[in-house]
């Protein structure tokens, strides 16, 4: 499964096969856990009923609204973690993955160990965090 990056890349950022085998067994086992977690916190916020808090104090009512969004934001992260995670599969199945989505340069492995997510380089995340 080499990439076109892999090719003419060093041997330090050109990825084996059981390499990307553990990279994907990772990514999927983050899945697995985003999906339950997901699946717990969407069940919490169905389970929130509209006459709960009735009678609460505004302090109270305030700080149970704020609770629910928070629960409502950090879903919508897992949410989003959940898509780098399938969307990095797929670049492991299409012989992409660890090629920068801009640059077409390696992404680097150290990079990928800490955040195997990246679709891009440190250059090229660089630049469009400057933007």
């Amino acid at each position: 499964m080499a990439t076109r990056a892999a090719r003419t890349a060093t041997s330090e950022d050109t990825w084996s096969g059981e390499e990307l085998a553990e990279v994907r067994t990772r990514l999927q086992h983050e899945i697995e856990e985003l999906g339950a977690d997901i699946a717990r916190a969407e069940a919490d916020l169905a389970q929130g009923d509209a006459s709960e808090g009735a009678g609460d104090d505004p302090a109270d009512a305030g700080a149970k609204t704020y609770e629910r969004e928070r629960e409502i934001a950090l879903t919508l992260n897992a949410r989003d973690l959940l898509a780098q995670n399938e969307r990095a599969i797929a670049r492991v199945d299409a012989g992409t993955y660890g090629e920068c989505e801009s640059c077409h340069k390696p992404i680097g492995k150290e990079r990928l160990r800490a955040f195997p997510r990246a679709t891009l380089c440190v250059a090229c995340k660089t630049r469009e965090e400057r933007r």
